[in-house]
């Protein structure tokens, strides 16, 4: 539950960020918007007094044309609108082409890009008298508008530029602004799973611990309840005349003690394989000695039918002894545990180029596609509530696992094939000594 109100306040957090760089960008953009409009608006003047001047160029020389007469600050009449009508009395109007072109050429010089046409307006109702370009589609979105600057000394005209789509100016201008953000939305989004992650990993982690202590413990228990039971009356002295009873007793303690020993010295071989501080002493050793022990010992202790068949075409092996009888003791133990009324193994082994292949086949339960993706982990154990159906077969899931490492630790391989409910097959490759590859 925490770990589920952690991940929301991470999406939570997650949405307010990506909020917070849509509002910065959004900002971003509008202040580049007003860059634009800005410079646009001087663009516009700059045109028309340039326009202007082409005109005042082709009156005959030494003509005067008045401007703007003296009055207070407030006024509002630019002289571009003296100079203007003082042109249309003279009868040289205003060239609306003339002005698109030298706006044109002024937004290049500042770097900005965009289609643009100039208006020609009634600066009472906005109406549209003329033009610059008229094969234009100018839709109310997406375009940016000047001020209208006045050409008559009444203000009842003014001129106006058009900018149609000028977002690739605004993206430009924006460019390291947008980099970053992409870059910096990137690095917190994969910040954010990255934490997920480690969060799932922990929760899974905590159960892990919490199934390995309770597994740990119940495997335990019995043993230890064994013992505590057998000393007791041991010590009672009511088996003093029963030597045949005490001897089963004290093999009884021994046994379970063995067995408790040999679960604490799995874990700490476990661990030395897992940090690769413990060393393989190889050799060839003969597999069928091995195999004959392991077979014989589970047809003793079981209280199921077993039948083996045996096919060793490879009758030696480069293995650590030691690790290698009690990696295939896992593997037919597990056959047991998880098997059937009765149970068929068949053991077989042969050679290719450069490995000593071994097949451990049982008609057990079988194991699922999904979980055999994950039977090598530590602590695990595959279908678990399938087992308790078949007996409740114990352990903590080290066995397998202690397989996988032994199997590493030789520089092998193992894979597993199985249909659930009908076999499993565990195949070993295990590395050929190195003087005869």
């Amino acid at each position: 539950m925490k770990g589920r109100h952690i991940k929301i306040l991470t999406i939570f957090g997650l949405i307010a960020i990506i909020a917070l760089q849509t509002i910065w960008l959004c900002n971003a953009y509008i202040q580049f918007s007003q860059s634009i409009y800005k410079d646009s608006n001087d663009i516009l003047k700059k045109s028309l007094n340039r326009e202007a001047s082409i005109r005042f160029e082709k009156t005959p020389k030494g003509t005067m044309i008045n401007g703007a007469p003296i009055k207070d600050s407030n006024e509002i009449v630019p002289e571009i609108a003296y100079l203007n009508e003082g042109l249309l009395k003279l009868g040289l109007e205003l060239s609306l082409t003339n002005v698109d072109s030298l706006a044109n050429d002024f937004l290049k010089a500042t770097n900005i890009e965009s289609t643009i046409t100039i208006y020609l307006l009634n600066t009472d109702t906005e109406k549209v008298l003329n033009k610059s370009k008229n094969d234009l589609d100018i839709h109310s979105f997406g375009i940016i508008k000047t001020d209208i600057i006045p050409i008559r000394t009444d203000l009842s005209q003014g001129v106006q530029m058009i900018l149609i789509n000028p977002y690739y100016t605004i993206i430009k201008r924006m460019g390291l602004l947008l980099i970053a953000t992409v870059i910096l939305m990137i690095f917190v989004i994969g910040c954010i799973v990255y934490q997920i992650k480690i969060i799932a990993r922990q929760n899974k982690i905590a159960q892990l611990r919490e199934d390995f202590s309770y597994a740990m413990i119940h495997d335990m228990k019995t043993p230890l309840s064994s013992i505590t039971m057998c000393t007791s009356f041991l010590h009672s002295g009511r088996l003093d005349d029963k030597p045949e009873m005490k001897e089963k007793y004290f093999t009884i303690v021994e046994n379970e003690a063995d067995h408790l020993l040999a679960l604490t010295n799995k874990i700490l071989t476990l661990s030395k394989l897992e940090n690769h501080k413990l060393e393989m002493n190889k050799k060839k050793i003969s597999f069928e000695p091995i195999i004959e022990d392991l077979k014989e010992k589970f047809i003793t202790k079981s209280d199921k039918p077993i039948h083996f068949t045996i096919d060793l075409k490879a009758k030696e092996v480069y293995v650590d002894e030691e690790f290698f009888k009690e990696l295939m003791s896992n593997l037919i133990d597990n056959a047991i545990k998880y098997s059937k009324k009765s149970i068929e193994i068949k053991i077989s082994s042969h050679y290719d180029d450069k490995y000593t292949i071994i097949k451990i086949y049982d008609n057990g339960m079988g194991i699922s596609e999904k979980d055999q993706r994950t039977i090598f982990d530590k602590f695990e154990r595959a279908s678990a509530t399938k087992r308790t159906k078949f007996g409740g077969a114990t352990g903590f899931g080290l066995g397998l696992n202690y397989v996988y490492q032994v199997i590493e630790a030789h520089e092998g391989k193992i894979y597993v094939n199985s249909i659930e409910g009908d076999f499993t097959e565990f195949t070993l490759f295990i590395p050929k000594i190195m003087e005869e590859l």
